[in-house]
């Protein structure tokens, strides 16, 4: 016998017990876009607030043999092994390899979720 989604054997319905909570919603997809610095403030569970990025053009370098950080401009997402099309579209995701203006660098923090953008130098110019 082939039973229905969400009844029991003999026909009657299964209740939810409660409604979901607001921070257990689904939140909309994050998506950091390249272009001028845009932030926005999000309400998170215990009342407290994260900011979250939509836009930037800056990002945090660190230098792997000078062990120094610098803020430098985004120009270009060259590559994301993750998802090719993100590169076309200029997404900036974590492990996604920009062009910068002094070379390139992998992203190593998650921009969506922590509102700014860290990467590590690859190649400099």
């Amino acid at each position: 016998m082939v039973t229905r989604r969400g009844k029991k054997i003999t026909g009657g319905k299964y209740k939810k017990s409660r409604k979901k909570k607001f921070s257990e919603l689904k939140q909309k997809p994050r998506v950091v876009l390249l272009g001028k610095e845009k932030k926005k403030k999000i309400k998170t569970r215990g009342g407290n607030f994260k900011i979250i990025l939509l836009k930037t053009n800056k990002a945090n370098i660190m230098d792997k043999k000078t062990h120094k950080a610098k803020k430098v401009e985004i120009k270009n997402v060259s590559e994301v092994p993750s998802n090719i099309f993100l590169a076309r579209k200029n997404i900036l995701v974590k492990g996604a390899v920009i062009e910068t203006s002094i070379g390139r660098a992998r992203i190593t923090n998650r921009p969506g979720q922590e509102g700014f953008v860290q990467a590590v130098s690859i190649k400099s110019v």
